[in-house]
């Protein structure tokens, strides 16, 4: 079977407490599925787009937790490989409202998915794929990982890399050499104007970063998010830009996911703005629920963009 989606990368618990809670004083925690990768293919499903997931999970009641939650988006989760005496990684999350940040606890060294290698992958699953996607968190894990997001950039008959830089998995100059690498092997890119700056050295407007980004990496499409200012575009058939919709947040992690796979779903469309446009709505939604993934219909995405808005639907 093809599929119009399919993201390769890892899945971990996500242990939160909401605002006004505290880690260091906590008596009980929200438990849900994390993972960028993951969470694209969870927020493609509920737009209803044909989605498969691709990763290694322990065999255990941990990794079955995740997996059931995943599957139950609607995401092909029949290609995962459980290994048996494997960690599952977590984070802990401390939700906050400023001036405080959000506070985040990574314990995901030596899990199952951090040792996935070549083998784990179901190759003709990659190749028959309309797009396939890898998160710059993937080759931040391992070594093993490095080989591996490459190896699926490569194969893919359509590739898609968020650069999503991670600070606390590398510094920016390891990052830069090997998410040049996977750049330059995909035919679409998305990053923050900050990946841009931190990661790639590139600041200035937006038309000159991703102009600049699109020399250095030779991709078709180059997509960047500005945030609260929304995100631009540069194609073969030109460039543009989309403003982004207002939004009380809630929970901003994994808001850019959602926003990812909006673009995916227009580059299949061979709509890359439209794309834009939808990743917008479904990031801004995404803003206002607890836990990484979005949770809503496409409806929902659709009266966002319309404008529609009432306090209270009834």
């Amino acid at each position: 079977m093809s599929y119009d989606i399919v993201c390769v990368g890892e899945a971990m618990l996500r242990f939160w407490v909401p605002p006004g809670e505290r880690l260091e004083n906590m008596s009980a925690f929200h438990v849900s599925v994390a993972g960028a990768e993951a969470n694209v293919a969870m927020a493609a499903a509920r737009m209803g787009r044909s989605s498969a997931w691709l990763s290694r999970l322990p065999d255990s009641a941990l990794g079955h937790r995740a997996l059931h939650e995943i599957a139950a988006y609607g995401v092909d989760v029949s290609h995962v490989r459980l290994v048996d005496d494997a960690r599952m990684g977590t984070y802990y999350v401390e939700l906050s409202v400023p001036p405080r940040p959000i506070q985040v606890i990574y314990d995901r060294a030596h899990s199952a998915a951090t040792l996935m290698t070549s083998a784990d992958i179901p190759w003709d699953v990659v190749e028959q794929a309309g797009v396939v996607h890898v998160a710059g968190i993937t080759p931040a894990l391992s070594p093993s990982c490095r080989e591996l997001a490459l190896n699926v950039l490569r194969r893919a008959s359509t590739a898609a890399v968020d650069v999503n830089y991670r600070a606390n998995l590398w510094a920016p100059g390891e990052a830069r050499a090997v998410l040049t690498e996977m750049c330059r092997a995909a035919d679409l890119v998305i990053l923050t104007r900050e990946d841009a700056r931190d990661v790639f050295g590139l600041d200035g407007s937006p038309t000159q970063v991703v102009d600049a980004m699109q020399t250095l990496t030779g991709a078709e499409s180059i997509v960047l998010t500005a945030g609260a200012e929304g995100a631009m575009w540069l194609t073969e058939d030109g460039e543009g830009s989309a403003p982004a919709y207002e939004a009380q947040v809630v929970d901003r992690i994994g808001a850019g996911d959602a926003f990812a796979a909006g673009v995916l779903m227009g580059y299949l469309d061979g709509d890359l703005p439209g794309g834009v446009g939808r990743g917008l709505a479904m990031a801004a939604l995404k803003l206002g629920m607890f836990g990484d993934q979005l949770r809503c219909d496409p409806a929902e995405v659709d009266r966002v963009i319309a404008g529609g808005h009432r306090e209270v639907s009834r």
